[in-house]
């Protein structure tokens, strides 16, 4: 029989403690390794939106700083959920990096059975750009702003219908919110996805819109759309004659398309660390710069602990909006 009196308190905390520097020491020679093969960068949408044409930017050049093929996988489907369900469910060692627009800070109040805990499956990198929403009209319309098209909406009670690209959309909740802040019956008519929420507007379909500012621009700027108000805290560079909401008089209407860099659970801080700290950079290159700008976004490129933040703060404000305006999913 083994004798263990021999192995006093004292003696096992120093195993404890000795074990737990090994282990710190195996998670620092990793982080050391990262990446030690090709990198797969999850997009929970379909090629060609901003987010995927975001992601092979980056892609690009972060196959070049870290030495390992980056390789878009598009999982498209259910929202986004597919894609970032996918990347909760993955090692957490660097190799699988997940871009995210907004859906990750709605669907958690929108879907009940959600594949992932956005609070604990998932570690924050940094949010590398936004993008404001934009209320338009078409050149037709008699409504010129924000306040007439309020106005309208009190006058004709049901016929302020607004195109957006999808139910639970920061363009299609955006809607909800200016309803709810006016009390007006303002009613947003989902289409799947910004193309054909635009050529809705731009057809004349319905006469009002909102969606996000990349595939608006060129409508706008053309003169097949009139924007009334974007939904940024600032005006957009690319719009930089249309006011804010807040400008326009209604406040607490801020809501922006995010596009957010995460990583799976258990993913060590020093790789976590890195890939901000290539992120940031990255972001700051003017070709870069330039080509996120270009699609009507602006650069943010925060750490860590801010995108934490602000996952939370934007979870909680879109389920009050979501519970408010009675918003479901099928």
């Amino acid at each position: 029989m083994l004798n263990t009196s021999k192995y006093t308190t004292k003696s096992v905390a120093a195993v404890a403690v000795a074990l737990g520097v090994l282990a710190a020491a195996a998670g620092s020679v990793s982080a050391q390794q990262f990446p030690n093969r090709p990198v797969r960068l999850i997009v929970p949408f379909a090629p060609g939106g901003p987010t995927d044409t975001i992601a092979r930017v980056v892609a690009q050049q972060l196959t070049e700083r870290l030495g390992q093929q980056i390789v878009v996988d598009n999982r498209a489907g259910a929202g986004g959920n597919i894609g970032m369900g996918l990347a909760a469910r993955a090692t957490g060692d660097g190799h699988t990096l997940l871009l995210v627009s907004s859906s990750f800070v709605v669907n958690p109040s929108l879907y009940k059975d959600l594949p992932f805990d956005p609070h604990k499956d998932l570690l924050p990198v940094s949010n590398l750009a936004a993008s404001p929403n934009v209320f338009t009209v078409h050149p037709s319309s008699s409504v010129k702003s924000v306040g007439e098209l309020v106005a309208y909406a009190k006058a004709n009670p049901g016929k302020a219908n607004a195109a957006t690209p999808g139910i639970g959309t920061t363009p299609d909740l955006s809607v909800r919110l200016l309803g709810l802040t006016a009390k007006i019956d303002m009613i947003a008519v989902p289409y799947g996805g910004a193309g054909p929420a635009v050529a809705a507007v731009v057809g004349n379909q319905l006469s009002i819109g909102c969606t996000a500012l990349p595939p608006t621009t060129p409508h706008i700027q053309a003169g097949r759309l009139r924007a009334l108000a974007v939904t940024s805290a600032k005006r957009s560079q690319a719009l930089p004659d249309v006011p804010t909401m807040a400008e326009a008089g209604y406040k607490n209407q801020e809501a922006e398309t995010l596009q957010g860099m995460l990583v799976p659970a258990g993913t060590p801080k020093a790789i976590v660390d890195r890939l901000n700290k290539e992120l940031v950079s990255i972001m700051r290159v003017p070709a870069v710069e330039k080509r996120v700008t270009d699609l009507g976004f602006y650069i943010i490129a925060n750490s860590p602990a801010e995108f934490r933040a602000q996952i939370k703060t934007e979870i909680e404000k879109w389920g009050q909006v979501i519970k408010s305006a009675g918003v479901k999913v099928n």
